[in-house]
C-alpha cells in the first residue's frame, strides 16, 4: 500500500492520493511491512517516529517524491526579534513549546567529553548556517572571531541564551542584518527521523533533506542519538539523503538504551570510563547484540556535512554495515565541542563494516574505528584536508587529526586502495592492521603507543575484546601487544614538511612519512623462534614473548621525497633524487588528482596480494577476508579496474598523470 504525505494540503487527510496526510509521522503510525510512504516536496517540521518494523523481504519505504524535495527539520523559524544593543537582537520563546526536552537548558556533556560544559544542545541558524554560542552576553556583543574555529569569519556570528520567567531568552549578533528580514531558525527537536524504541528494523529512508536538530553528545557507553538513525535494529537503508546541521551527530547507528549503563562515568564517577566500555560490550549481549538482530545497515550516496560531533556515529549497532559513495565533510569545524568521539565517521565495534568509495574531507578526523574493528575494511576512499587549517589553534578538548584512526583493536582491519592525502594518514595504536595499495602523503602515528596508562605508579593495560569470527559474541579480552601489521604495495610520498624533528612515531602528529616506524617489531621468523616449537613449552620462560611485540610484514612499497623505509623490507622502490608532486583540483563537479609519481615508478611491480598472503590477525585468529569468509584478491584498484598478473604499488592499476577521482552524484 502507498501512503501519501503532502505538507501543502489545506487539512489533514487519510493518507490516500486524494487526501494525503500532512505529516510524515501520521504515516509512520500506520505503515506496515511492504508499504511505501511517498512524501511530496515541502518542509516538514516534525519528529518522525517509525512505530512498525518492516521485514527483510517486505521493507517499509519512506521516499521523497522529488530528490531532496522533502525536508525534515528539527528547527522552527523564529521571528519577532527586537533590537537589544548595536548589532545584537533578542527574542523570547515560551518554554512550553519544547515539551519535555528544552535544548536551551540541556547541555552538551557526558562521558569522553573533554571541552568545558558550556554549550547547549540547541542552536540558532542564520540563512542555514549554524551560529556560534557564547558563554556571556558580553562575548556575544563583541562578535570576535574564535581562534580555534576552522572558519574564522563564520565564528563571528554569535548567539547567547538565558532563562527568565519560564521563557528561553535568545540574543544574537547579526552584524547589521535585520533578523526579521532573514531566515532565522532555532532547533527545538532532538531528532528528525528515529524510532524511540529498539527493534524497528528494515526501514528505507530515501531522498530526504534532513537537517537542524538539537542532538545530544553521543559517547560509546551511552544511548546515542542522531538526526536520523535505526536505534538498535537491523537492516535499515539510508540513501540519497542530505544530512546536515546537527549540533552533535548526523546519523546514529548506535547503542541500545540502558539506564544502568547510560553515562555511567559522568553521573556516578566511581568506575573508569574504559571499564564502562567493557561493561557496555558485555551488556550488549543481554540487549540482543547478535548478527541476527542488530546491524547490517546500508548508508549510500548521502551528502553528510556541517555536523559538530560526527557525520556518522555508532557503538555496536553498526556491525555488518556498509557506508558507501557518500560525501562527508566539514565535521567538528566550529571546535565548540570537544572530546573523544569526533570524526566524519566514528564507530566502535565496526565488526565486518565496509567503508568504501566515499569522499571525506575537512573533518577533524576522517574515519575513526575505536575498539573491535574486527573484519572492518576501509577501501577505495578519497580523504584529504582532515586537519586544522594553518594558524588555527587547537581548542580545549579537541582531538588530533588524521585520515584514518584505528584504536585499540585486534584486527583484522584492512585499509586498501585509498587516496590518503592529509598530514597524518593512519594512526594505529592497535594490532592486526593491513595497509595495501594506498597512496599516502601523511605519516603513521601512535606506533607502539596510545594504549595503556600509568596510574598510581603502575601500568594499567587497556584490555579490549575480540570476537567469534564474523559474529558479535565475545571470544576474549586482551591488551594491545602492538605489531601484527602488514604494509604491502603502497606509495609513500613525503609531501608535507617536517616541522618538528623531535617528534617520534609514538606521537599522534608524527610528520615523517614511511615505514621506518615498524623497525621496532620483529619479523615472523624472529618472533616464532622464541616459542619452543620443537619441544614441550615452558610457560614461565615463554611469558616475556606472550606479552612481547608481534611480527610485521612489509614488502613491495615505493618511497619518494625522503619517505623512510622499514629495515625488514626486501622488495621496494626507493627514489632519493626525483621530486614527486601530488595535488587535487576541483573542476566542474569532479575532483581531479594530478601527480608525476608514475614517471618515476617506471617498471617497478610487485605481486598480487591475497588473503593467504596477509594471513590471520593474531588474537582473533581470523583471516583478512570478506565478511562471508571468502578470500580477497587485491586485483581491483580504486576504480574497480583489473590489475592483471602483477601490480603497480598504490591505488591505481595504471599510471596516468591526471584522473578524476570523485564525481558528485556518481
Amino acid at each position: 500500500m502507498i501512503y501519501y504525505v503532502n505538507a501543502s494540503v489545506s487539512r489533514d487527510g487519510n493518507g490516500s492520493k486524494q487526501m494525503p496526510f500532512r505529516h510524515i509521522d501520521d504515516a509512520a503510525k500506520v505503515a506496515m511491512p511492504g508499504d511505501e510512504v511517498l512524501v511530496a516536496p515541502g518542509v516538514y517540521r516534525e519528529y518522525v517516529n517509525p512505530r512498525n518494523a518492516g521485514t527483510e523481504d517486505r521493507r517499509i519505504v519512506y521516499r521523497s517524491e522529488q530528490p531532496l524535495g522533502a525536508v525534515i527539520t528539527g528547527a522552527e523559524p523564529l521571528s519577532g526579534w527586537t533590537k537589544y544593543d548595536g548589532d545584537v537582537w533578542t527574542a523570547r520563546v515560551d518554554n512550553g513549546v519544547f515539551g519535555a526536552y528544552n535544548p536551551y537548558t540541556t547541555m552538551v556533556c557526558g562521558d569522553w567529553y573533554f571541552a568545558p560544559t558550556v554549550r547547549h544542545t540547541g542552536a540558532v541558524f542564520l540563512n542555514d548556517k549554524m551560529m556560534y554560542e557564547t558563554v556571556s552576553l558580553e562575548e556575544c556583543e563583541k562578535g570576535e572571531a574564535d581562534p580555534c574555529a576552522w572558519n574564522a569569519e563564520e565564528s563571528t556570528w554569535k548567539w547567547y541564551t538565558e532563562q527568565a520567567d519560564g521563557q528561553t531568552v535568545l540574543y544574537a549578533n547579526f552584524h547589521g542584518l535585520n533578523p526579521n528580514e532573514e531566515k532565522v531558525e532555532i532547533t527545538v527537536r532532538r531528532n528528525c527521523f528515529m524510532p524511540d524504541k529498539n527493534g524497528v528494523g528494515y526501514i528505507t529512508v530515501s531522498g530526504f533533506d534532513i537537517n537542524k536538530a538539537a542532538t545530544t553528545w553521543a559517547p560509546p557507553a551511552a544511548y546515542q542519538d542522531g538526526m536520523i538513525g535505526p536505534h538498535w535494529s537491523k537492516g535499515w537503508i539510508i540513501e540519497d539523503c542530505e544530512i546536515w546541521g546537527s549540533k552533535c551527530c548526523g546519523i546514529s547507528l548506535g547503542k541500545y538504551r540502558d539506564p544502568e549503563n547510560d553515562m555511567y562515568f559522568y553521573t556516578k564517577h566511581v568506575k573508569s570510563p574504559t571499564q564502562m566500555e567493557r561493561d557496555a560490550v558485555c551488556r550488549g549481549q543481554y540487549h540482543g547484540w547478535l548478527k541476527e538482530n542488530v546491524g547490517s545497515h546500508i548508508i549510500r550516496r548521502c551528502h553528510i556535512h556541517h555536523c559538530e560531533q560526527t557525520g556518522i556515529v555508532g557503538r555496536m549497532g553498526g556491525v555488518f554495515s556498509t557506508i558507501e559513495d557518500c560525501h562527508i565533510h566539514h565535521v567538528c569545524n566550529s571546535q565548540q565541542l570537544g572530546g573523544a568521539e569526533t570524526a566524519g565517521i566514528k564507530l566502535h565495534a565496526a565488526i565486518d563494516v565496509t567503508v568504501r568509495r566515499n569522499h571525506i574531507h575537512n573533518c577533524i578526523m576522517g574515519v575513526w574505528f575505536d575498539w573491535q574493528a574486527q573484519g572492518a575494511r576501509i577501501t577505495q576512499n578519497l580523504m584529504h584536508d582532515n586537519f586544522r587549517p594553518d594558524g588555527v589553534e587547537p581548542a580545549r578538548g579537541a582531538m588530533f587529526s588524521n585520515d584514518v584512526f584505528i584504536e585499540v583493536g585486534h584486527g583484522p582491519t584492512l585499509i586498501d586502495n585509498n587516496i590518503l592525502l592529509s598530514k597524518a594518514s593512519v594512526i594505529m595504536p592497535s594490532e592486526g592492521v593491513a595497509c595495501v595499495h594506498n597512496l599516502m602523503l601523511g605519516a603513521f602515528g601512535l606506533i607502539n603507543s596510545g594504549v595503556d596508562s600509568v596510574v598510581n605508579g603502575q601500568r594499567e593495560p587497556r584490555y579490549t575484546p575480540y570476537h567469534i569470527r564474523h559474529r558479535t559474541e565475545v571470544a576474549g579480552f586482551m591488551t594491545i601487544l602492538h605489531g601484527d601489521d602488514r604494509v604491502y604495495n603502497n606509495i609513500f610520498v613525503q609531501h608535507y614538511p617536517v616541522t618538528d624533528p623531535a617528534k617520534t612515531p609514538a606521537n599522534n602528529d608524527y610528520e615523517v612519512v614511511g615505514t621506518a616506524p615498524f623497525d621496532i617489531f620483529p619479523t615472523y621468523d624472529e618472533w616464532i623462534s622464541h616459542f619452543m616449537m620443537d619441544r614441550e613449552p615452558n610457560m614461565g620462560a615463554l611469558a616475556p614473548y606472550h606479552f612481547g611485540h608481534l611480527p610485521v610484514w612489509v614488502e613491495g612499497n615505493a618511497y619518494f621525497n625522503g619517505a623512510t623505509v622499514c629495515k625488514h623490507e626486501k622488495r621496494n622502490l626507493i627514489d632519493e633524487k626525483d621530486k614527486v608532486c601530488v595535488e587535487l583540483a576541483e573542476e566542474e563537479g569532479k575532483v581531479v588528482l594530478r601527480t608525476n609519481v608514475y614517471d618515476f615508478l617506471k617498471d617497478f611491480r610487485d605481486g598480487i596480494i591475497t588473503s593467504d598472503i596477509l594471513g590471520c590477525a593474531f588474537e582473533p585468529e581470523q583471516r583478512f577476508e570478506n565478511p562471508d569468509g571468502s578470500e580477497i584478491i587485491f586485483d581491483r584498484d580504486y576504480f574497480g579496474n583489473h590489475r592483471g598478473l602483477d601490480a603497480l604499488p598504490g591505488p591505481f592499476a595504471t599510471g596516468e598523470a591526471e584522473r578524476a577521482v570523485w564525481r558528485e552524484n556518481r
